[in-house]
């Protein structure tokens, strides 16, 4: 038996966030046994922690959509922190968790009940062509000229990002997805008015192996779309976004630049809690 638990990520209260199912004690299984078992509990994200492999890493984590694994993804990454701590894991620094995945050393750090973790720096970035702008809009089903801009931004999932004028337009987003093509995670985001209790709107489509769907809160877009706008003038130092409004979900992830990088927080709810035969 395994441990298992399932943690409900950027909320503060149950069921409103995005849930990322965590085996506890890991080691043993294999690639297809991890894969399989993600594919059963059909959630955007299944992970495993391991003892890690590098004297910095406090464990190590692999992370399983239900068609693939990733280098790197953002609510699994709190999720799992919080489950692994709420095991009675202790950090070789107060304060701070050291991950080891396959992006590399992820720091995750307290700031009170909420988890932050450092943005890993970007595999791709800049702006996107021409051609690639007019399938972004084709696929979002969007006028060309109603993007504001668009710019890769991926830290593993392959993500691109598309700028529109406001949350409103992000919110009457309606992807046509048979015209992906080659992408496989397109991110959407657009400013609320002033005075509002959240800065942007962020909405997520991915490849999940099998069909695309919808991700309720994206903590490695949401890091991406930081590292972009931040430094570019078009976001505060710190703000607030919102995601999964259309699904029903409320989502709030913190962001933050401090000490020249780029912070991504959110609130973590354990969930479920028990035993696993696996």
């Amino acid at each position: 038996m395994r441990g298992f638990s399932q943690v409900d990520v950027f909320t503060d209260q149950f069921l409103y966030g995005n849930p990322v199912a965590v085996v506890h004690d890991a080691e043993g299984l294999t690639t297809e046994e991890m894969a399989a078992f993600a594919r059963w509990t059909n959630l955007s994200e299944t992970t495993f922690l391991l003892p890690p492999t590098t004297s910095g890493a406090d464990y190590r984590l692999r992370i399983f959509t239900v068609g693939r694994e990733l280098p790197f993804a953002g609510h699994p990454t709190l999720g799992s922190a919080r489950a692994w701590l709420a095991r009675g894991g202790v950090p070789h620094t107060p304060g701070q968790v050291v991950q080891e995945c396959a992006a590399g050393l992820v720091t995750v750090r307290s700031e009170g009940n909420r988890l932050a973790f450092a943005a890993p720096p970007l595999l791709r970035s800049g702006p996107v062509t021409l051609s690639e702008l007019l399938a972004l809009a084709s696929a979002l089903r969007v006028r060309p000229e109603d993007v504001v801009d668009a710019r890769w931004a991926d830290n593993g999932p392959g993500w691109v990002a598309v700028l529109l004028a406001s949350a409103d337009e992000v919110l009457a987003v309606d992807p046509d997805f048979t015209r992906f093509g080659t992408f496989t995670s397109i991110g959407v985001v657009g400013p609320h008015p002033e005075g509002c209790d959240t800065a942007f709107e962020v909405r997520a489509f991915c490849d999940e192996g099998s069909r695309f769907e919808e991700d309720p809160v994206t903590g490695s877009l949401n890091a991406a779309i930081a590292q972009w706008l931040i430094p570019a003038g078009l976001a505060a130092e710190r703000y607030v976004a919102a995601q999964g409004t259309v699904l029903g979900r409320r989502g709030r992830v913190h962001l933050a630049r401090d000490g020249g990088e780029i912070w991504v927080g959110g609130d973590t709810v354990l969930g479920i809690g028990g035993q696993l035969a696996l």
